[in-house]
């Protein structure tokens, strides 16, 4: 079944691939319209996730952002296919790095870095970071169901030559890598929820109490690398701009989970600034819980 899935999708991702982006943003607005009010896609889960974290709103204001929210997805759902067949000096005009010397000051202490993010505005196009800094770029993902699209979606995340590592691989991974001799980026995307049997740690984010991801945290302590903040903010359609921010190039001065903490307090102000490029149709706060008095 996974397999005639992937054949029926993959001539609607070429022939998407081969338009140009007006096009693209064309078919995207149909798109939003029959996502939105046919199929109501995943609607219910960013009606709840909005509320919870912006109670303070009237339901007006988040309806606002729940509709801008779903025309962003569906201008990243089609992006995505686009970057299988778009030239790199168009993507680098498109995905641009305002402060790439932040990554290269760390490289030049022979510091490898851990370089978090969140699913914030797009993050398919940001392979192409590896044309800016001399690390080697590696990026952790979570696998997906279907190995047909794992393996699609593998292929085009590395076509700029970075590795790609499945989450469950993640520790073992950095361990063989961190023994060769040259210097790593890794990137991560921690603000989605653990699982619950897996939660070290628990913390207060968008107004709820939820499990937080730690392990970029304890693996940036054991191996001492530094851990940068990539902020990606959309200029206007098509077009993002990425910025580096130093959480910490001494992770081994904090106590353990202050990094985790100072890294979702960032994520946090990103999303309240503009929430609408927020990723709200995964269930972010699943396994909220009252917090400890």
């Amino acid at each position: 079944m996974n397999l005639v899935v992937y054949i029926l999708a993959y001539p609607f991702i070429w022939f998407i691939s081969r338009l140009n982006f007006k096009l693209i943003y064309l078919i995207s607005d149909i798109l939003y319209y029959v996502l939105y009010y046919i199929f109501s896609y995943r609607k219910k889960v960013v009606r709840e996730n909005l509320k919870l974290a912006f109670p303070e709103m009237s339901d007006n204001q988040r309806l606002t952002i729940e509709k801008k929210n779903f025309r962003n997805l569906t201008d990243i759902f089609l992006e995505t296919f686009k970057s299988i067949n778009i030239k790199e000096d168009e993507l680098k005009k498109r995905f641009t790095f305002k402060n790439p010397e932040v990554l290269e000051k760390i490289y030049d202490n022979n510091q490898d870095v851990i370089v978090m993010c969140s699913h914030y505005c797009s993050w398919e196009w940001v392979f192409v970071i590896d044309r800016v800094t001399r690390f080697k770029i590696n990026a952790i993902y979570k696998e997906l169901s279907n190995k047909y699209f794992d393996q699609w979606t593998k292929k085009r995340r590395s076509q700029y030559g970075a590795n790609m590592i499945k989450t469950k691989d993640t520790f073992r991974e950095i361990s063989r890598i961190s023994k060769l001799n040259e210097l790593n980026f890794y990137g991560f995307a921690s603000d989605q929820s653990p699982k619950k049997s897996k939660a070290l740690y628990w913390g207060n984010f968008l107004n709820n109490y939820v499990p937080i991801h730690t392990g970029a945290e304890f693996i940036a302590k054991k191996y001492n690398m530094a851990i940068v903040f990539m902020d990606v903010q959309k200029i206007k359609r098509g077009y993002y701009d990425a910025s580096f921010s130093i959480i910490s190039e001494n992770p081994k001065n904090f106590k353990n989970f202050e990094l985790t903490e100072k890294y979702i307090r960032i994520v946090e102000k990103q999303i309240i600034n503009r929430p609408e490029y927020y990723t709200w149709t995964h269930k972010r706060f699943k396994h909220r819980k009252k917090p400890p008095n």
